[in-house]
């Protein structure tokens, strides 16, 4: 039996860090938790970890940096702002940790600071955890292909009304899948929103539509209409318990890589 997987949690007073580690907890023979990170000036700083998560460690509290003496072996999960994952990511490449960065809306500097650590550590960068949304990636991908130019493509995606950025990093991820297999750009032939006396869609276009309403965990769906006919490929997240057992999944996979960055695609060996 393999030893349980050491996290360290970065973001985990967010909604995805107290998802991660609630169930972390409840999984002792998979997963240890030996670090808890925010913002310097969170208000619970310093507060025992089982004071917001019930069944996490009494020994572990809530800190400003990860923990110096983290054990061989574990792997920071990030799921926090832009400038704090890169800010932390100097701990994983400086300690020889893996990382799983969940965190989204990087821009070009950041993604090129991320493929630099990468050279040292493994890194799984994932828009997305859920088993399910990886899968309809691949899916998606495969119905470009097969139903070729002739049909239209659109994309919509649904989340709640505190999500900052837009698109969402999903929605990001299955136009560059279905781009990919028309030989097409995302600055170039990404449509956001439609409005106005726009005239007939080009052929060479991929639609994109974002909303934000209520307390929506994560709906994507990807539309390929052609002469008759329509496929809808959807996903919908009823919980963020599906990202987080996908977050703990990659980081137990991610003990045994060498350097180098992956995704969830390399995760589920798609």
């Amino acid at each position: 039996m393999s030893e349980p997987t050491p996290i360290v949690m970065f973001g985990a007073a967010g909604r995805m860090g107290r998802m991660i580690l609630s169930l972390a907890a409840q999984m002792p023979a998979q997963v240890t938790i030996v670090g808890a990170v925010e913002y310097a000036t969170h208000p619970q700083i310093g507060q025992s970890l089982d004071q917001l998560i019930p069944g996490a460690p009494a020994s572990i509290a809530l800190a400003a940096q990860p923990p110096a003496d983290a054990p061989p072996g574990t792997v920071a999960i990030h799921f926090s702002k832009p400038e704090a994952t890169l800010e932390h990511l100097a701990w994983s490449r400086e300690g020889g940790y893996g990382a799983l960065i969940g965190t989204t809306g990087f821009n070009a500097a950041g993604l090129a600071a991320i493929e630099q650590a990468a050279a040292r550590v493994p890194i799984v960068l994932a828009s997305n955890t859920s088993l399910g949304v990886n899968v309809l990636v691949w899916l998606a991908r495969q119905a470009a292909r097969l139903l070729g130019p002739e049909y239209d493509i659109e994309i919509i995606e649904m989340h709640h009304h505190h999500k900052k950025d837009a698109p969402s990093g999903t929605a990001k991820s299955l136009a560059e899948a279905v781009l990919s297999e028309r030989g097409w750009d995302y600055e170039r032939h990404v449509r956001h929103g439609c409005e106005g006396i726009v005239g007939a869609r080009p052929g060479e276009e991929v639609g994109m539509h974002a909303v934000r309403a209520g307390d929506i965990v994560g709906d994507h769906t990807v539309m390929l209409a052609g002469p008759g006919e329509r496929l809808e490929l959807t996903h919908r997240a009823h919980s963020r318990e599906v990202f987080a057992r996908g977050a703990l999944q990659a980081a137990a996979w991610l003990q045994k890589q060498k350097p180098g960055l992956y995704s969830m695609k390399d995760v589920l060996g798609l």
